[in-house]
């Protein structure tokens, strides 16, 4: 006896179903293009004028007489210490003494530095009429006089307040000759302040 075959069963059709295109995420930010940055309103500079304000030539003036104070400062106690040294090898009595005034009259032109021998001269007269030791007293003051006024003031001038050094030794004889006295004494000051509003020269490059 034969046997059968078994017969495939009949499959029902499937329904045809369009291919569905693939889903792309959009980026929150494109690609390619900076984030967009929030406005930023800057605030209007303020206008500056042409002409300087007059507390700014108070504070220029003012900056201009405190570096000649301290230029001032600075060369007394030199003077206070070249007097200290000079009567300290003279055995001058109460040397310390005479140099601490020797350095306070450096602040009075003219008439201080006389004043700041009086009194050395007066200790050298009492303890015994050495007049060769007044005679090295007057050398040694001669010396100081040169080296304070040809010397330490104008290279202080200069350090501090930008005065050259030919305006510090001229311009107090000059003012000195026209308003005696009160020449001499307004001249320091008053190159300070006519300096400290110069400009400065611009280096020369090479």
């Amino acid at each position: 006896m034969d046997e059968t075959e078994p017969q495939d069963e009949p499959t029902s059709p499937v329904p045809y179903e369009p291919a569905q295109p693939p889903v792309v995420e959009q980026p929150e930010q494109p690609i390619g293009y900076a984030r967009p940055q929030p406005s930023v309103v800057e605030p209007a500079a303020a206008t500056i004028s042409a002409r300087p304000a007059a507390g700014q030539h108070l504070r220029t003036a003012g900056s201009a007489l405190v570096n000649w104070w301290r230029a001032v400062s600075i060369e007394a106690l030199c003077v206070a210490v070249l007097w200290l040294i000079g009567l300290e090898i003279l055995r001058v009595p109460l040397a310390p003494a005479w140099a601490l005034v020797a350095g306070l009259m450096a602040f009075v032109p003219n008439v201080g530095g006389v004043i700041a021998l009086i009194g050395p001269t007066f200790s050298v007269l009492v303890t015994g009429k050495d007049l060769e030791r007044l005679a090295f007293l007057l050398g040694i003051y001669a010396i100081i006089v040169v080296i304070d006024q040809l010397v330490l003031q104008p290279w202080l001038m200069k350090k501090t307040t930008r005065v050259p050094i030919w305006a510090s030794i001229l311009v107090p004889i000059v003012l000195g000759i026209v308003i005696p006295f009160w020449g001499v004494l307004l001249a320091p000051p008053l190159l300070a302040i006519v300096y400290a509003f110069r400009k400065p020269k611009a280096p020369r490059v090479g």
